[in-house]
């Protein structure tokens, strides 16, 4: 008997494991020695909305 495919919900769903995060992209624009600006992104997965204001990264 063949098994029932899961379908791509069902396998997003047993990839997240951490529910209850939030994934989020943070991006932080600097000046480079020549005096260009440019800029670095992360993503960070925090808890709650709230806490967006106190992530912090560095280079």
């Amino acid at each position: 008997m063949a098994k029932k495919q899961q379908s791509f919900a069902d396998k997003v769903k047993k990839l997240h494991r951490e529910e209850g995060m939030i994934s989020v992209r943070v991006i932080k624009a600097y000046r480079s020695p020549k005096g260009t600006v440019k800029f670095f992104e992360r993503f960070v997965k925090v808890e709650d909305q709230s806490k967006l204001d106190k992530i912090d990264i560095s280079r």
